[in-house]
């Protein structure tokens, strides 16, 4: 079995009581796109700058290859570096910023020129390598940043927030060319990002960080399907947690307490009987009828109010109060014709809720 791009088990403290990275160990396959999702101040920018060499690891190891190199400085790394400020040079043309980190490794000129040119033709800007950074669009400068990441093939590549200053349209069209690049080149990449729809989209395996540690380490239809608890069911993805107690188990599944509701059937997931749990149901996985209608085969029909209805183009979104006053938000097609005020009967098939601890 191949080793792995890069592992690491390390702790992180500022003041030798807060964890900032709590007992984090992370195995990176090669050629991997792994991101590290989660909220501002979860870890996660912390243990790529520790990966990186910018950080040091108040206890633990970092692993390239399993070689140790966590007391190496961050240029003996061989690790390339994307920051969201893209962190070009403004008085240096395109290809003397690509070159720059070739010309401190001592290669040769000739050799130079060809890696700047192979690495500009790899992000699809062959023409722009006499402009300076302030010429260019800032997608463009982004893909400098990256074929400057790039150009002495290194072993990892991380990114650091790389698409965070650009707008949607720009923002969605890049997150496909680096996906496309990583297919294409099959470098492993490391990608940090607290944008949930962009680790769906990009990644091999995401890492959720909460708190320091990771609550999940998943494929993205794994993570989205089967969150190991409420906190990843809520950050990824849009989802409605129902409070309640858990009353029962049935083998995989349980059995749901919802105040002024009833009971409802759910998915088992690390909610202990007897004990307050949420009820986690995606917005897309709730069916709506006519006040009173019950279609076959689905559990947990009840009566709501509507009390919001947002157009959303291609989609309506409706926020609904239940009878014991929590809302819940519902996805349907832009063709519906439900207003504030409307009831409706709501209800979902027992697979698709999942029951967590509270």
């Amino acid at each position: 079995m191949a080793a792995p791009a890069a592992s690491f088990a390390i702790c992180k403290t500022y003041d030798g009581h807060s964890q900032v990275v709590r007992d984090l160990n992370l195995c990176v396959e090669r050629g991997e796109f792994l991101t590290l999702l989660g909220p501002s101040g979860s870890g996660k920018t912390t243990s790529l700058m520790m990966l990186a060499g910018f950080e040091v690891p108040t206890s633990g190891e970092i692993y390239l290859e399993n070689k140790v190199f966590s007391s190496l400085p961050p240029h003996r790394r061989e690790i390339g570096m994307v920051f969201q400020n893209y962190a070009l040079f403004p008085h240096m043309s395109v290809g003397e910023n690509i070159a720059f980190p070739l010309q401190a490794r001592r290669l040769d000129r000739q050799a130079i020129a060809t890696r700047v040119r192979r690495a500009l033709e790899m992000v699809q800007l062959p023409g722009v390598i006499d402009r300076k950074p302030a010429e260019l669009s800032g997608g463009q400068q982004q893909r400098v940043a990256l074929a400057r990441a790039l150009v002495y093939e290194p072993a990892i590549v991380l990114m650091d927030e790389p698409l965070g200053a650009l707008d949607r349209q720009l923002r969605e069209g890049m997150q496909m060319e680096i996906k496309n690049l990583h297919q294409r080149i099959g470098v492993t990449m490391i990608y940090v990002t607290h944008d949930q729809q962009e680790a769906l989209t990009m990644s091999d395996r995401i890492a959720v960080f909460n708190g320091g540690a990771v609550e999940q380490l998943a494929a993205p239809k794994a993570l989205y399907d089967t969150p190991a608890n409420a906190f990843v069911a809520n950050f990824v993805g849009d989802n409605n947690l129902l409070r309640g107690r858990l009353t029962r188990r049935i083998g995989d599944q349980a059995e749901v307490e919802l105040p002024g509701i009833g009971a409802v059937r759910a998915r088992l997931g690390d909610a202990g009987e007897g004990q307050p749990a949420v009820l986690a149901i995606r917005p897309e996985k709730i069916a709506l009828a006519a006040a009173g209608d019950h279609a076959v085969g689905e559990i947990g029909w009840f009566v709501g109010t509507i009390i919001e209805s947002i157009y959303l183009g291609d989609q309506i979104r409706l926020t609904i109060e239940l009878p014991d006053k929590q809302t819940m938000n519902v996805k349907t097609g832009a063709t519906q014709r439900h207003k504030a005020g409307d009831l409706v009967s709501v209800g979902w098939a027992a697979e698709d809720g999942i029951a967590f601890a509270a």
